[in-house]
């Protein structure tokens, strides 16, 4: 799954490691550079470009509307061609597929994130954003049930100026320290 996301960023200029704890970013590569132990959150970065800004408020709108609309809500910000790569699931293409899969009630499944950084490509039409989701609902005993991850999300900007997604990709988080490789107890 990396190697296909390698793939879909290849045209877009890498960011170079020079020294421990600094980076370079390439001509007209937008960036947020987070140093070690710098705020989470993007939007503490005292000096954002807009397109990283653009991107950020892209990601805050969607998170709004899924936060009072659910999945039917979150289906409608993808494009024709998108595509989504979530852990342990079938790939789904395309916008009518996305759409017919997220229908979960926001009364019963709450979806929240949060970004923690973005990067526009040089021609300002496609750009990422990245962070951490938290999926809230509860089992058939009413217990409550948390699943947490990290999400990946390519957004580009069609012919008529609007934005939508292009990929969206999550996996969940790993496990705490032994719990995946214990044997259960007689």
């Amino acid at each position: 799954m990396l190697g296909l996301l390698f793939c879909t960023l290849a045209p877009w200029p890498l960011v170079a490691q020079t020294s421990p704890g600094v980076t370079s970013i390439a001509p007209g590569f937008d960036a947020i550079a987070q140093s070690p132990g710098a705020a989470s959150s993007p939007l503490s970065q005292p000096a954002l470009s807009p397109g990283v800004l653009l991107l950020l408020e892209l990601d805050g709108k969607l998170s709004q509307a899924v936060a009072a609309g659910g999945g039917s809500t979150f289906g409608t910000w993808f494009a024709d061609d998108a595509v989504t790569l979530n852990n342990g699931q079938p790939v789904i293409l395309g916008h009518t597929a996305i759409a017919a899969q997220a229908q979960w009630d926001p009364k019963v499944y709450q979806l929240t994130w949060t970004p923690q950084g973005a990067r526009m490509g040089p021609s300002n039409d496609m750009g990422f954003t990245w962070g951490h989701y938290e999926g809230h609902s509860r089992d058939k005993n009413g217990e409550p049930v948390v699943i947490a991850g990290r999400y990946f999300t390519v957004w580009k900007k069609l012919p008529k100026g609007d934005w939508k997604i292009a990929l969206e990709a999550s996996a969940n988080d790993a496990p705490e320290t032994g719990e995946c490789c214990t044997l259960p107890k007689p």
